[in-house]
């Protein structure tokens, strides 16, 4: 642990997880993966094809904003999926929705800033914070409440350390837990009435099983709006996604993303736009991961983690190990090297009490859940 950075930043232990499992796979052996938000199909066949007649004309930089064809296919999703007026010109293609938490941060807040987060939370949130030198304060939430964020919380947060901004996620990562709309316009009309920045993450939008997804947008136009193409359109490695912004925000965003990535690959541009109009297999694919939902939680839950309810949205259980471990970074390095099986542990996504957790996705393929239900069962014996 002495080579880590005196700034609180720890290694994406999923990342260290899956370099440790493709190791493993070039040393001849197979490995049920677990462990990633990845989606276990390729993007549509129309984009795949767009991209391909697109390459040889496809050569060089885009406005700094993305291509006016995407944000415009952009701005008609949030009215046809959302009843919300996004002008084209609030919108902002980046490099992945990393790229837009970067420009979101130093958009909106003066360096030194406290921006606050959920824990269990997505562990970028805190790294990146930390590592651009913001501060950090933690809600913690709790399985008895589903996982769900409430003003309340929030209120009681501020008030014990006021912070300039609240990074919020619907769906979650790891826990899957999404709000309704009026949980939602909760959180809004918390953060205006105590003058916090809301940054709305809604990556996993789409992937909503209890009903369709509720945007920030449709309830105010003053929330830094983050999304991508990689998880409803699986499209990550192609490293696309977009920010709407409110109005007095939009230019210093756009001078941000020219001198820090100066625009989101054009290709990936190219496919994003196509991926928009591709709903139908975006659909087919999210049936697969409910079909996956179910068999997971069934499966784990005969075999003795404790599961609480099926997560909302996105694709991953966050399962509790405390019959099995205390140790969720020691049960995942035995489960991957003595099964094949690689999942994630808490403590990724909770610093204080992910101990107890061990969060899998359910994004691949049935065949992966079955078999790697199947090693856990005799590993745990």
């Amino acid at each position: 642990m002495s080579n880590l950075p005196a700034d609180g930043l720890m290694p994406f232990h999923a990342m260290e997880i899956l370099k440790r499992a493709k190791a493993i796979e070039a040393g001849g052996r197979t490995v049920c993966h677990l462990e990633v938000g990845e989606p276990g199909s390729p993007p549509a066949p129309r984009v795949l094809e767009a991209v391909r007649q697109a390459l040889p004309q496809a050569q060089g930089y885009t406005n700094a904003k993305g291509l006016p064809e995407l944000r415009e296919g952009l701005a008609t999703y949030y009215a046809h999926q959302h009843n919300a007026a996004v002008d084209p010109d609030n919108i902002v293609t980046t490099m992945g929705s990393s790229a837009g938490f970067i420009i979101a941060f130093h958009t909106a807040f003066q360096p030194g800033a406290r921006i606050a987060i959920t824990r269990p939370g997505y562990p970028a949130y805190v790294n990146t914070l930390l590592g651009l030198g913001f501060a950090v304060t933690e809600i913690p939430l709790f399985p008895e409440n589903g996982w769900k964020l409430t003003g309340a919380d929030i209120a009681a947060a501020h008030e014990q350390t006021p912070f300039d901004g609240l990074l919020f996620a619907s769906p979650a990562n790891p826990t899957g837990a999404a709000v309704d709309r009026a949980q939602l316009a909760d959180i809004v009309a918390t953060c205006n009435q105590l003058g916090v920045q809301l940054i709305s993450d809604e990556i996993y939008h789409g992937l909503d099983y209890r009903g369709p997804s509720v945007s920030a947008l449709e309830l105010t136009s003053n929330a830094i709006v983050i999304n991508s193409f990689s998880k409803y359109y699986c499209m990550t490695g192609w490293r696309v996604g977009w920010m709407v912004l409110p109005d007095h925000l939009v230019r210093r965003a756009e001078i941000l993303q020219q001198n820090l990535f100066i625009s989101a690959p054009t290709l990936s541009q190219i496919a994003a736009t196509v991926a928009l109009s591709e709903r139908d297999y975006s659909e087919q694919q999210k049936a697969g991961y409910a079909a996956n939902r179910a068999l997971l939680d069934d499966g784990l839950r005969q075999i003795g983690f404790q599961t609480g309810s099926p997560s909302d949205g996105a694709f991953y259980a966050y399962a509790d190990i405390s019959s099995f471990s205390n140790d969720s970074m020691s049960f995942c390095e035995r489960l991957l090297e003595e099964a094949g099986v690689a999942a994630t542990p808490g403590i990724d996504f909770d610093r204080a009490g992910g101990n107890r957790y061990v969060r899998f996705s359910y994004a691949g393929k049935a065949e992966t859940m079955e078999i790697a239900l199947e090693r856990m069962r005799a590993f745990l014996k």
